[in-house]
Order: C-alpha cells, then structure tokens, then sequence
C-alpha cells in the first residue's frame, strides 16, 4: 500500500504565502512523477505544477511566477507566493509510483487533499 500524506494547507488573506507538503509512504521503489492539482467549489479538478524525478518542471498559466514545486526523493513541496481569492481550491498531490512488482507494478496515487482558503 502506498499513501500520499499532505500538509500545510490553511486560511490567510491574499498577498500572503504558504508551503503545502506531501509525503509518500509504504513500499515502493521510486517515484517518477509527482504533481499538484487542485479543485475549487463546483469546478473541475486542475493541474498546478508538475515535476519528473529529473527535475522537468511545468506550471499552469495561473500560477506561473508565483508558485514553486519542488521535490525530495519520496516528498514534493509546493510553495505559494501572492496568493489571490481564486486560488482558493482543496490541493491533491499526485505520484506515479512504481512498485518495482511483478504485478500491480505502476500505481497512481493521490492525497486526501488540503484546503487552502484565501480571503480578500
């Protein structure tokens, strides 16, 4: 079993800044990929920010210049600077884990998901 853990969201007003975290756990032998979406109240769920294991990064349009991932080997980090009203969105962690199995080898994992809430 492989599990998603994330941290970090809360309530804070725009301009501010907060760093989200996700760890992954359980057995696997690496991470290739690791990204975070988000969905806000009545909308579909949106990539943010994405990051291979060599280090490719890409960010959607709306936050580009103002969030940063990055990752550890099994962790991904989301810094988020300036952050506006419309960014208000419970923030999944997504991984690609490879299992390193027979069976069942690749997995997609998400996160139970944090709220970020920023108010005017």
């Amino acid at each position: 079993q492989v599990q998603l853990v994330e941290s970090g969201g809360g309530l804070l007003q725009a301009g501010g800044s907060l760093r989200l975290s996700c760890a992954a756990s359980g057995s696997f032998l690496n991470i290739e990929y690791m990204a975070w979406y988000r969905q806000a109240s009545g909308k579909q769920r949106e990539l943010v920010a994405q990051i291979t294991s060599a280090g490719n990064i890409n960010y959607a349009d709306s936050v580009q210049g103002r969030f940063t991932i990055s990752r550890g080997e099994n962790t991904v980090y989301l810094q988020m600077n300036s952050l506006k009203p419309e960014d208000t969105a419970v923030y999944y962690c997504y991984a690609d884990v490879d299992r390193g199995t027979w069976t069942g080898r690749f997995l997609k994992v998400w996160g139970q998901g944090t709220l970020v809430t920023v108010s005017t």
